[in-house]
């Protein structure tokens, strides 16, 4: 294995996305996504264990993940990380996306579709380059075990979370509307792998889950509340069963308008103060 393995997982991703792979599928191979952020945590990290607890039991830790891909072989959590990125809209998806109220621009609704389309080939290309390694490793949302599950607490779930490995590797906090703000901001989607590697975990500079999010830092902003066109978001929170019906409501939209079957909806996403970074409160002054 090479001498910085974190070093060189962080190339492996960022090659990939600044290749040919990363396409809308349109507009001459314009890329879906920028330059991604790349952290890391333990598979030990007890995280992990809280999720479990409270999201559900349903809830899969990195151990389970692993060794159900690679039975026979034994592994131990702490000698196991989770690789986590995300994925920022490129700034001409904003741009678009933050002209529009009701429906998704074509960027989104390309960037929802092929741009997850490219996440999954990242997946699979950063599985595949650790295993020529002799490193086991699993993509998570590319196991069998993945699948959606109901949260007692939370209502929809699943088997892992993007968003939370993400959070566990330093990469951001959760806002009013559940998504992740983090540096390069919370018009992202994310990706991770679980691989038998021990690299140090990326620093968490926070340890509120909505540290970065001003609603919660001082009841200001609510500007996500105002960009929903359907009302799923109010102080209260995300209303995630009328977020899902309405998301769903775009797919003939997207169909009738661009020509291909898809969906989308971030309009939390854009237009808020926390679309592209940080809100600046919440970054320390050099």
């Amino acid at each position: 294995m090479h001498d910085d393995p974190a070093r060189w997982i962080e190339k492996v991703i960022k090659d990939f996305i600044a290749g040919p792979e990363n396409s809308m599928q349109k507009w001459g191979g314009e890329p879906a996504w920028a330059e991604p952020l790349v952290g890391y945590s333990s598979g030990a990290d007890p995280l992990y264990t809280f999720y479990k607890q409270d999201i559900g039991g349903f809830y899969l830790s990195p151990l389970e993940l692993i060794s159900h891909t690679h039975p026979g072989k034994e592994f131990k959590a702490d000698e196991l990380t989770v690789v986590s990125w995300t994925l920022p809209q490129t700034e001409a998806t904003k741009r678009d996306h933050r002209k529009e109220t009701h429906f998704p621009s074509e960027r989104w609704a390309r960037s929802r579709i092929f741009g997850e389309e490219v996440n999954v080939r990242l997946r699979e290309h950063v599985v595949e380059k650790l295993t020529e390694e002799g490193v086991e490793a699993v993509a998570p949302m590319l196991s069998p075990l993945w699948k959606g599950a109901t949260s007692e607490k939370y209502l929809y779930a699943s088997t892992w979370s993007e968003r939370h490995a993400a959070y566990a590797a330093g990469l951001g906090t959760f806002g009013l509307s559940d998504g992740l703000i983090t540096p390069r901001g919370k018009a992202m989607r994310t990706g991770s792998v679980v691989a038998n590697i021990k690299i140090d975990p990326t620093p968490r500079p926070y340890t509120d889950h909505h540290a970065y999010c001003l609603f919660y830092a001082d009841g200001s902003c609510r500007e996500c509340i105002e960009r929903c066109p359907i009302g799923a978001i109010t102080e209260e929170g995300h209303d995630k069963e009328t977020c899902r019906l309405y998301v769903n409501m775009t797919r003939e939209y997207v169909h009738r308008h661009y020509g291909f079957e898809g969906y989308g909806c971030g309009f939390c996403q854009t237009d808020v103060p926390c679309e592209s970074g940080i809100p600046r409160q919440f970054i320390p002054e050099k």
